[in-house]
Parts: C-alpha cells; sequence; structure tokens
C-alpha cells in the first residue's frame, strides 16, 4: 500500500471517530436536558375561571345558531310573499258604464277569467222565475247577486276548469263546449256533466259606477 493511500484511510479512521464522539457528546447533553413543567399553570386554574370560559363558548354558539336560524326564517319567508304583480292583482276596478246592458265582459283577476254581465229586466225576471228545488246546486238568484242587473261570476267551469262561452247553450246563459255543460243567466248549472254553479268571487260596489272584484 502507498503512503498517500495509507494517510488517506488514518484520516478517514480518525474523522468517523471525531463523529461518533461529537454524536455521543451531544446525546448526553440532551438526556441531561430538564423540560420546563406547566402542570402548575394547567392543574392550578381557578374553578370558576374555567366555568366562564365553558359558559361564554356556550353562549357564543347558541347566539350565532340564533342567528343562522333567524337567517333561515327570514330566507323563507320572503320566499312565500306574495310578489308585486301578485299583490297588484289582489284587486281589480271595474267601470260599470263601460258594459253595455245585456253585454258581458271578462276580466282578469288573480290569473282568473271574471265574467261580469249587464242584464236585461228580462233576464232578471227569468231568473228568478226558476224552480230552485229541482236544480243540482240550489241557489235563489237572490243569493248570486248583489244588484239584480250586475252578474259577477268566476268564468271557470266547476266540471274540469274549462272556460265557458258567454251567451250561448240551451238556457242563454254560459256553454262549455270541452264537456257540454250549459248554465241558465244566474249562472247555475242545469244541464251536463258540472256538479256546481259557476263561482261567486269576492266583489264589492264602491260606488254606483264602480265594481271592485277581490
Amino acid at each position: 500500500m502507498s503512503s498517500s493511500l495509507a494517510f488517506r484511510s488514518l484520516k478517514n479512521g480518525l474523522g468517523l471517530k471525531n463523529s461518533v464522539r461529537a454524536l455521543s457528546s451531544t446525546t448526553s447533553q440532551l438526556s441531561n436536558y430538564n423540560q420546563p413543567d406547566y402542570s402548575q399553570y394547567l392543574n392550578n386554574k381557578p374553578p370558576q375561571t374555567a366555568r366562564n370560559i365553558a359558559y361564554f363558548m356556550v353562549g357564543s354558539m347558541g347566539l350565532l345558531s340564533a342567528a343562522g336560524a333567524k337567517s333561515t326564517v327570514e330566507a323563507f319567508l320572503s320566499s312565500m310573499a306574495a310578489s308585486a304583480d301578485v299583490l297588484a292583482m289582489a284587486k281589480v276596478e271595474v267601470k260599470l258604464g263601460a258594459i253595455p246592458e245585456g253585454k258581458n265582459v271578462i276580466v282578469k283577476w288573480q290569473g282568473k277569467p271574471v265574467f261580469i254581465r249587464h242584464r236585461t229586466a228580462e233576464e232578471i225576471e227569468e231568473a228568478n222565475d226558476v224552480d230552485v228545488s229541482k236544480l243540482r246546486d240550489p241557489e235563489t238568484d237572490a243569493q248570486r247577486v248583489k244588484k239584480p242587473e250586475w252578474l259577477v261570476m268566476l268564468g271557470i267551469c266547476t266540471h274540469l276548469g274549462c272556460v265557458p262561452i258567454g251567451e250561448a247553450g240551451d238556457y242563454g246563459g254560459w256553454f262549455c263546449p270541452c264537456h257540454g255543460s250549459h248554465y241558465d243567466i244566474s249562472g247555475r248549472i242545469r244541464k251536463g256533466p258540472a256538479p256546481l254553479n259557476l263561482e261567486i268571487p269576492q266583489y264589492d260596489f264602491t260606488d254606483d259606477s264602480t265594481l271592485m272584484v277581490g
């Protein structure tokens, strides 16, 4: 073995011994290191302070939960509230002077057709001469009107919800072509499958020439 190779081997051996010696010294120092003791801070905390912290946390969670529930309820109620266009259609005003005697008009109220007929004296007499006991849905004409000359009804057939045709049918009132229901001049069912008379909506006369539906 050459002298240079022998010198390198000796040097490496000495370096390894020095590294082992340094590691042993560091491990010995770590084993003698005393870790700080925090037990006195953890164990000596006053009980009242711990309870106060617990109450604070529970109260905070309760407030957050209540705020979340309130927000949820408000969002639900706002989604259930009627929209502006629906509220605008809650009532419909009709000027009666524009409806000639013996004629019908149809107005839209809450998405439904409303029939308004300005009845003649002959039509009023015809409606009152009907034998109510023979009707499928017994109602006198007086029960269906607030003023004899004005008949106000929902224009929806009580059979399957079709819209009847005015001044038609076997009784000169309304006729539903879908299934053949005939209504008289008072809107009462007289023939066909419909079980009930045409419905009377809520309405009132605000003055002699104005009708308010709704």
